[in-house]
């Protein structure tokens, strides 16, 4: 499992399954995309306006991704 956070973006994205494959994109909230790989698993969470839904003090160590500027 790998966690990353992008905080230009706000996105946090969970990524269950690190295997090369096909997936298809699922919006099951406003803010909450599912990726579905294989066999119609979950493959990744990706969370939109992050910051507002997880406490992402409490999901230390977060890998985190920043802008090149």
């Amino acid at each position: 499992m790998n966690i990353t956070y992008n905080d230009k973006t706000d996105i946090l994205y969970i990524r269950l399954d690190d295997r090369k494959q096909d997936v298809i994109n699922r919006r099951v909230t406003e803010d909450i995309v599912l990726d579905i790989g294989e066999e119609d698993r979950i493959i990744g969470i990706e969370i939109l306006d992050a910051s507002k839904h997880v406490p992402l003090e409490r999901l230390l160590p977060i890998k985190y991704e920043f802008s090149k500027t």
